[in-house]
């Protein structure tokens, strides 16, 4: 198989709880997510250039070119996620957690990503909270300045199996973001 190297912007997301809400409602959970897919998720990464790279049954690693296409999806998606489990019960919504990582790839013959950049996306999902976006400092860097958004430092953070701690941001979706101070003036 050959192989090539690249930088990629990963997003990595996965339903929260999907084992609780399958397990209550199988059949229910599976046609919301599947509308889910159809009516949000496929077509906000369409929209914003992103290629699923492999679907893990309640969830997604998806390669974009550009970290900023990558938080506008993430944040498209969580926010429609927000409106459509308005009047939802709380142990019956579909939230998501997102984790956003820009970083060397390696890329199969057959599309498959695989190396650090993913690993690191993965971790990033695993430490988010329900329908919020984690963003490595690495993502962070080249979206703070083009995208207007409420971001908390988590501070360097020890992600399962990843040698050196790695700062984290989070995304607050659907919180107003900080204002910008004006710019000084000479």
């Amino acid at each position: 198989m050959s192989e090539t190297r690249k930088l990629a912007a990963i997003l990595v997301a996965d339903v929260v709880g999907y084992s609780r809400l399958a397990g209550a409602d199988e059949d229910r959970t599976l046609a919301r997510l599947r509308g889910l897919r159809s009516d949000l998720i496929d077509p906000a990464i369409a929209a914003h250039h992103g290629r699923i790279v492999k679907r893990t049954g309640d969830g997604s690693i998806i390669e974009f070119r550009s970290v900023v296409e990558a938080v506008r999806c993430a944040i498209e998606i969580q926010n429609g996620l927000i409106e459509r489990n308005a009047g939802v019960a709380e142990d019956r919504r579909i939230e998501f957690r997102v984790g956003i990582h820009v970083g060397d790839v390696v890329e199969e013959s057959d599309g498959d990503l695989m190396g650090d950049g993913v690993n690191i996306a993965a971790r990033l999902e695993g430490i988010c909270k329900p329908g919020a976006v984690c963003l490595s400092e690495d993502a962070y860097r080249q979206v703070k300045g083009r995208l207007d958004l409420a971001v908390s430092d988590l501070g360097p953070t020890q992600l399962k199996n990843i040698v050196e701690p790695i700062r984290v941001y989070s995304i607050e979706v659907g919180a107003p973001a900080t204002a910008k101070p004006p710019p000084a003036t000479a």
